[in-house]
């Protein structure tokens, strides 16, 4: 029996240099069906405009556009679409590297990786996972953990607001930090649309932006553990 082919991975590639936007064009298109790309940008404005018309799963983000740092506009991208963002770049400073995780982004990934490395990636944030080595990961938590220190909120009126299938998710979550949103929904027995609506409502009720700040949030809070 035949199985049913999956929806391609959309691609928005954003970056101010033609031929990498051509190379890494070219090495996407060679993926199809697996992998598009539905739109190109050299600038933020553009990308923004591209994006809410493509809406594409994932976008590939330079840093450095000529000359001005697409982070600063990162929140409001990511306030418009529902894509995942993927970092491509040649700057090294770990700093920049943090901030655009705390900003949103789901992974950094350095320009001269190979092409193997690149797709896989892709792959791997289109499906919901963190792409980031282990001591990114832990400067990243260690900052959010501070951060969450410093503020003085409601958070167990937040907490109260989540409910039993909510709660069930996050558990999941925490459990099964490297899974995909797809292996996620599979396991709860649930579609991967429907995981992404109760991700958005958990997200909303916590005030978090991503998985990433999610998994933090709940073990400071304990939400690992099980209910009375």
């Amino acid at each position: 029996m035949t199985q049913p082919a999956q929806n391609p991975i959309r691609i928005l590639l954003v970056d101010d240099h033609q031929s990498l936007l051509w190379g890494l064009t070219k090495l996407i298109e060679s993926e199809k069906p697996g992998m598009e790309v539905v739109g190109v940008a050299a600038e933020m404005s553009e990308a923004l405009v591209v994006a809410q018309r493509e809406q594409p799963d994932v976008i590939l983000l330079d840093i450095d556009l000529g000359g001005v740092n697409s982070l600063d506009s990162l929140p409001d991208l990511l306030k418009a679409v529902q894509a995942y963002v993927l970092i491509l770049t040649g700057v090294r400073d770990t700093e920049t590297h943090d901030r655009a995780m705390l900003s949103g982004a789901r992974g950094i990934l350095h320009k001269e990786e190979s092409a193997e490395i690149i797709l896989k990636a892709i792959r791997n944030v289109a499906g919901g996972e963190i792409w980031l080595d282990r001591r990114a990961t832990g400067r990243v938590f260690s900052k959010l953990l501070n951060a969450r220190n410093d503020e003085a909120s409601p958070d167990a009126a937040r907490i109260a607001t989540l409910t039993a299938r909510e709660r069930e998710i996050i558990n999941v979550i925490i459990n099964r930090k490297r899974s995909t949103n797809k292996q996620i929904a599979d396991q709860m027995g649930i579609s991967e649309y429907t995981l992404r609506n109760h991700l958005t409502s958990i997200y909303s009720k916590l005030e978090v932006g991503n998985r990433l700040e999610l998994v933090m949030y709940s073990l400071e809070y304990g939400l690992n553990k099980p209910t009375a």
